[in-house]
């Protein structure tokens, strides 16, 4: 038998099996009455030699030890092989080469990593009906609910996502096209940027992808490629690729891109990263791997449009209240109604005086900042508004904590005087909201470490001398007068 109708003879072996393992299926399921797994009927077949999914690659071939191969790669097997360029022998000698185990090939492409399949004649649905998106007075009504203060910023993001979403929705009516809304939010660390696109995303109930800039380099570096913020919201949409294309991508701390200066080095982070979102956030194909940040890795790839995503970028952007108040000093230095250089120098809000020209001195590119066509400011947090973060909030800190006590039937309560004091405490820490947590969990370990001891305690009050450390919260016990304990932080 010649070496082709040997060849000829395998291809139909894999077709026999494919076929009989079929048969095998179909027979079980008339016989038992029972459906044969098919959990993966929904799930693209993936080439295991090449990892394209069949919508891409065509039809695949079946072959045993539950792996699939695509029509060209087997094709060009067997023409490799005909042609004599395989060399069996020479293969075996090699020193360190052993035959591969099928399973093994088989774990390569875990179920989590498979694509979702796309109905035949279906077309892509937006996500929200242009009935059902809520109006921005709703968006921010529901905003203000979970977040405190930020008025404008949440008018701002509630006009964009409503105005984004019925671009979505409304995207084949007609001839005029909408431009994409994609933001960029500006405010100091801890008042609320990320937490906002969480409540945003969450109330919307759309896929949504939080990343860090920081970790973004140009190709080719050590670092994660541009196209991984895409493939983390891929995975927030279970790989279904469609849906990917209408969620939203926030990428934090925008402001570690900005270009450096002063530099004989290659800015692989910084322009270079600005250069490489462009189309990403105008809106191009990008091919992505599927379950994975990069490329290489043994997993299919997919493409994903980023035409309809919403891009929100977010930074603190530290320094940048200087280069404005040099702006407006200079414009406001000359002549005999010159202001005087410290006049800004305690403008709590000075940020939102910021101009693209401020952005352009910090570093950002213009082509980067043209992208983003809404800018607006968070204000940073005075005391007043910490108080009304720990206590206001659906699932504000201080009820997270009467709950836990309440488990153990115990009220807890805080004397306002003592809120004012943990509102104090944070505004030296200088870090945002992020210090009421730290400070809470300080004071509250011996209150959550004693209480389970004794029973008959039934109410505690912090008091602002336990929050100063001059003295300890009030314990109430069942049916008796309140007891002040001493502060047992010192």
């Amino acid at each position: 038998m010649s070496e082709k109708d040997h060849l000829k003879e395998n291809e139909l072996d894999f077709r026999e099996v494919t076929e009989d393992g079929k048969e095998e299926k179909e027979e079980k399921e008339a016989v038992t009455g029972e459906v044969v797994d098919k959990s993966d009927d929904e799930y693209e077949k993936i080439c295991t030699i090449c990892h394209r999914p069949e919508s891409i690659a065509g039809k695949m071939i079946d072959l045993p030890g539950n792996m699939s191969v695509c029509q060209d790669c087997l094709q060009r097997s067997f023409d490799v092989m005909s042609n004599g360029q395989f060399d069996y022998s020479s293969m075996m000698n090699f020193p360190g080469m052993q035959m591969f185990n099928m399973e093994d090939m088989n774990q390569a492409i875990p179920k989590k990593q498979k694509l979702k399949k796309k109905k035949k004649g279906e077309e892509r649905q937006p996500i929200l009906n242009i009935k059902d998106i809520p109006a921005p007075h709703k968006i921010k009504a529901k905003l203000d609910d979970f977040v405190i203060g930020q008025e404008h910023a949440k008018k701002a993001i509630s006009v964009a996502v409503y105005n984004h979403y019925k671009r979505v929705a409304t995207d084949t009516m007609d001839d005029i096209e909408i431009e994409k809304s994609n933001m960029l939010m500006i405010g100091p660390t801890g008042c609320g940027k990320t937490y906002l696109v969480k409540t945003l995303a969450k109330l919307l109930d759309v896929p949504l992808a939080i990343t860090d800039a920081t970790s973004l380099t140009e190709a080719g570096y050590i670092g994660d490629d541009i196209e991984s913020v895409v493939s983390k919201l891929l995975a927030a949409a279970d790989n279904d690729v469609e849906k990917a294309e209408q969620g939203i991508i926030f990428i934090d701390e925008i402001d570690k891109i900005a270009k450096k200066k002063n530099t004989n080095q290659r800015d692989v982070s910084g322009e270079s990263v600005q250069q490489g979102m462009l189309k990403l956030l105008e809106g191009s194909e990008v091919e992505v791997p599927v379950g994975a940040n990069s490329k290489n890795a043994m997993v299919p790839l997919t493409t994903v449009n980023t035409r309809n995503i919403l891009f929100i970028c977010g930074g603190a952007f530290p320094d940048l209240e200087n280069i404005i108040k040099e702006r407006l000093t200079k414009q406001a230095s000359i002549g005999f109604n010159a202001d005087l250089k410290d006049k800004y120098d305690h403008d709590k809000k000075i940020l939102e005086k910021v101009t693209i020209d401020d952005l352009r001195n910090f570093g950002m590119i213009p082509e980067f900042l043209g992208r983003l066509p809404i800018v607006f400011t968070l204000e940073g947090l005075d005391e007043e508004m910490l108080v009304k973060i720990l206590k206001e909030p659906k699932n504000a800190i201080l009820k997270q904590y009467q709950k836990l006590l309440a488990l153990d039937e115990v009220k807890l309560d805080f004397d306002d005087d003592a809120l004012l004091a943990i509102a104090k405490k944070a505004i030296r820490k200088n870090i945002g909201a992020r210090a009421l947590r730290a400070i809470i969990e300080e004071f509250m370990l011996d209150i959550m470490y004693e209480i389970p001891k004794d029973d008959n305690i039934g109410q505690v009050v912090i008091t602002k001398a336990y929050i100063e450390g001059t003295g300890g919260p009030r314990i109430t016990l069942r049916g008796q007068d309140p007891i002040l304990l001493e502060n047992s932080n010192g």
